[in-house]
């Protein structure tokens, strides 16, 4: 066999899918992990020195937020180890499937793990969409003020008071009722707007999002290649049950 055949082979069994999945499944895990975990401290930071004045009003959202930040690092930690197994199952799973090796047979052990990967890469996919809608909630709430801000701006808006215009996080469940100021209007809210916390943590959090969406997709693909593999693995140790009489 030549040099050039040889590569050939070789590059038969690369899952090319699964290749691709954990590219983006990195990605998607590194943009939702380093942005979602700036965007939190910035969000802490506005709430503290423009709607709640007293610690004892946001102790419990800080340290819920402090919490998913710990979450945050278990979650990168999780995925750069699950992404890398899956990539050398792939590699495994790919090889058997396609014969390119005569010592990759299929076990009932190698089957076994393979259906493992593809339940659990199901239920992390299923796991992931709710991390996807519930990253969305603080993009929702952040355009809500953005649009405040941008209304304010408007030639309508000039022709009204501009401390009629308010935004109260209160509503949203973020701070108790009781906590003070728990809403700021006019030209406070305009200041916000213009904070560089506020524009970063917003722009920080539709790429969490984005994030969050692509290890979505990475996952889909992953779902695709394993429970092809798995099945064609299964389909394979049939053949061969049937050819040995």
């Amino acid at each position: 066999m030549g040099c050039f055949e040889c590569c050939i082979k070789c590059l038969g069994g690369v899952p090319y899918a699964s290749l691709v999945a954990t590219i983006l499944c990195f990605s998607g895990v590194a943009l939702f992990c380093g942005c979602g975990h700036v965007a939190l401290t910035g969000t802490i930071t506005i709430l503290e020195n423009h709607f709640s004045k007293t610690t004892s009003d946001h102790a419990m959202l800080t340290d819920v937020i402090q919490l998913m930040q710990y979450v945050i690092y278990g979650i990168a930690s999780f995925f750069f180890l699950y992404g890398i197994i899956l990539l050398a199952e792939g590699f495994y799973t790919t090889s058997a499937v396609k014969e390119l090796h005569s010592e990759f047979k299929t076990t009932i052990c190698g089957r076994c793990i393979s259906g493992m990967f593809v339940f659990l890469t199901y239920v992390l996919g299923i796991a992931w969409l709710g991390v996807f809608g519930f990253s969305a909630v603080p993009v929702f709430l952040f355009y809500n003020m953005w649009s405040t801000c941008a209304a304010m701006r408007s030639p309508i808006a000039n022709l009204t008071s501009l401390d009629s215009i308010c935004v109260d996080v209160r509503q949203y469940g973020i701070i108790p009722w009781n906590a003070t100021p728990g809403k700021v209007c006019g030209s406070t809210l305009g200041d916000i707007c213009n904070t560089s916390e506020f524009y970063l943590s917003y722009h920080l959090y539709i790429v969490a999002c984005a994030g969050a969406g692509a290890t979505v997709i990475a996952l889909l693909i992953y779902m695709m290649a394993t429970t092809y593999n798995f099945a064609v693995l299964k389909f394979k140790s049939r053949e061969d049950c049937c050819t040995k009489f």
